[in-house]
């Protein structure tokens, strides 16, 4: 039995998961990806089928494209730095039709449940209700679905007046006009309903529980992550020159009306906006501090002010789940905390991978494509894994620089560097490509193929 007799099945058809069909399918693994939704592209489908996808009409890539692009298919040329939801949406679509593995790909099919089978397997349920076997799994699902509110929820929340949802829910400026909206969150998301509330409802209030680093699309010119974005520059240096760059480009936020940030500059997930600081500036956005409480149809904030308010928006991050699983694999401890030997591979269960399991400074794409590179390699015998103690060290020297490295928050148990992390795959696939076989459960698919199709006959 030939190691490419295995067959695979992907989680969903984002840009994850149509990178790793794509690398999966050139290698000649069979493999089979469902996606919920009637295209390819995730999140970056506004009106997606699925249900789950987080798209808004106003929604625009905060990495370059140039920095975004697979390597080997280039973005269009004449699409702007910073491209448009429908552009990306697009060009995903391409990707999977130069490459012609689409017919790889179940539209209008979830994934309903997987179970690990005693030979190694898995059982995979369909939302048709269909059961088929796989040799491995790859979980390719994302981390933007399944929205995080409030935990407690602001007093008074049950008697307030206007509506309250979370920006997982917004879609489009229509839902902003007229209104009195309150935003609460300094991310990417946050910002962006900001500016769209300040140019379509009656009032706009940008609600802060702490400072952060706003950083603007452009730096003398150029996309800021083309100028020290390299592979090969290490972190220690990057982050100092790259300080002095945000402090030159934008100066103090507290300029602006917002809070000082308690942090250095990448110590948190950036947040990018050159529109937000123009909003800002113009008074188009008015700043406040956190939430206390809701009074009627008032936003009471801890400096005593009150605003009335039709809609507010939580822009207050996701849960990582996976609702296929029956029980928790990941996160024992419900906070978020992801146990994963180089954010690909789960140490106990053998031929469970991940893509694209991770928060980038940078885009998600790249990563994607050489994470499916290393799962590849591990399929057909080309990279093997360390010992089951060396990896959980790993795992555990990776979550002490991220307590050391960024300020306590869900949305950073899973951050990685993205120059710094793409260097480390890259390096991992030739450590992995010198070690020897079998020296753990979970470096056991290949080898084990025959033996499981022996047990299933």
């Amino acid at each position: 039995m030939s190691a490419n007799s295995f067959r695979v099945c992907v989680v969903g058809a984002g840009s994850s998961g149509i990178a790793a069909v794509k690398v999966l399918a050139e290698r000649g693994i069979e493999v089979d990806c469902c996606e919920l939704s009637d295209r390819v592209g995730g999140n970056w489908v506004w009106g997606n089928r699925n249900g789950v996808s987080a798209a808004y009409r106003s929604l625009h890539i905060n990495t370059s494209r140039q920095r975004m692009e697979f390597s080997d298919f280039p973005m269009p040329e004449n699409l702007p730095d910073f491209a448009r939801h429908d552009q990306i949406a697009d060009y995903f679509a391409a990707y999977v039709g130069h490459f012609g593995f689409g017919d790889r790909i179940r539209f209008g099919t979830g994934v309903a449940h997987v179970e690990p089978e005693p030979d190694g397997s898995f059982s995979v349920t369909l939302s048709t209700g269909d059961t088929e076997r796989y040799d491995a799994v790859l979980v390719a699902n994302g981390h933007h679905w399944d929205p995080r509110m409030p935990e407690p929820m602001f007093p008074g929340a049950e008697g307030f007046r206007g509506e309250i949802m979370h920006s997982h829910s917004y879609t489009e400026e229509e839902q902003l006009a007229g209104r009195r909206v309150v935003v609460v969150g300094m991310g990417n998301s946050a910002m962006d309903i900001a500016v769209d509330a300040s140019y379509h409802a009656a009032a706009t209030y940008l609600s802060a529980r702490r400072g952060v680093h706003v950083i603007p699309k452009y730096v003398w010119g150029k996309p800021y992550d083309q100028i020290a974005g390299k592979e090969w520059l290490p972190s220690a240096l990057r982050w100092p020159v790259a300080r002095k760059l945000m402090a030159a480009a934008t100066g103090p936020m507290t300029r602006y009306g917002l809070p000082e940030p308690d942090h250095k500059f990448a110590q948190a997930h950036p947040t990018m906006s050159s529109r937000i600081l123009d909003r800002l500036a113009h008074g188009a956005i008015t700043p406040v501090p956190n939430i206390e409480r809701f009074d009627g149809d008032e936003v009471v904030f801890t400096d005593g002010r009150r605003v009335a308010a039709d809609l507010v928006v939580f822009c207050t991050g996701y849960k990582i789940s996976f609702p296929f699983f029956d029980r928790d694999f990941l996160d024992p401890s419900g906070d978020n905390e992801i146990r994963l030997y180089r954010r690909v591979f789960h140490p106990g269960v053998p031929g469970l991978y991940f893509v694209g399991l991770v928060q980038p400074l940078g885009a998600i794409m790249p990563i994607a494509e050489r994470q499916a590179l290393l799962i590849a390699d591990h399929l057909q015998g080309r990279y093997h894994l360390p010992g089951a103690a060396e990896m959980e060290r790993e795992i555990d020297r990776h979550r002490r620089r991220i307590s050391r490295r960024y300020v306590a928050s869900k949305r950073h148990t899973i951050q990685v560097d993205y120059d710094d992390y793409m260097r480390d795959l890259r390096l991992e696939r030739r450590r992995g490509a010198r070690r020897p076989a079998g020296r753990t459960p979970a470096d056991r698919p290949v080898a084990s193929a025959a033996a499981r199709e022996e047990i299933r006959a």
